[in-house]
């Protein structure tokens, strides 16, 4: 055995140590996506299971649809709160979506409708306060979720009949 096979012998083993780090490292990247998907989706399970959170839905859902703020603040304190508990939470599951954080459709089969019929609820109260305001970014990215949802729901079969 001569130096110069030792020598090929070492670049190729080289070549494959680095071919297998990559391709382990892409295999691990992907397990990574996995996990966190996997833990997004538990939060989300966790937000719509609390309380609190289906407190606020079954008091919303009993209002009219396009609820003003002076009817909002007419209904008492309680509804109001819920209503700013369902937006904020709309709000950062619109954002975590949009950042690509949480796939869109994961939100749209866990809560798509309700994120469509709170939307119907609430957009006047929200358009209202963001005039009050004078901020154009309140309740922005729950908007943006709602019509995501919107643009998927009639492309979507419904679970019961798949």
């Amino acid at each position: 055995m001569n130096i110069q096979l030792i020598v090929d012998i070492s670049q190729i083993a080289a070549a494959l140590t680095v071919i297998g780090g990559t391709f382990f490292g892409l295999m691990q990247l992907t397990e990574f996506r996995k996990q966190r998907r996997d833990a997004v989706a538990g939060e989300l399970m966790r937000t719509f299971m609390d309380t609190e959170f289906t407190f606020a839905i079954a008091r919303i859902m009993n209002l009219p649809d396009g609820v003003s703020l002076d009817e909002m603040r007419e209904s008492g304190p309680d509804i109001e709160q819920s209503a700013v508990l369902i937006e904020s939470t709309f709000e950062t599951i619109g954002l975590l979506t949009y950042e690509r954080i949480t796939p869109m459709s994961l939100v749209s089969n866990l809560t798509g409708g309700t994120v469509i019929l709170m939307w119907r609820k609430l957009e006047v109260w929200i358009m209202e306060i963001r005039t009050n305001n004078s901020n154009p970014h309140d309740g922005e990215w729950f908007q943006w979720l709602a019509e995501q949802c919107m643009q998927n729901k009639p492309q979507s079969i419904p679970a019961h009949i798949k």
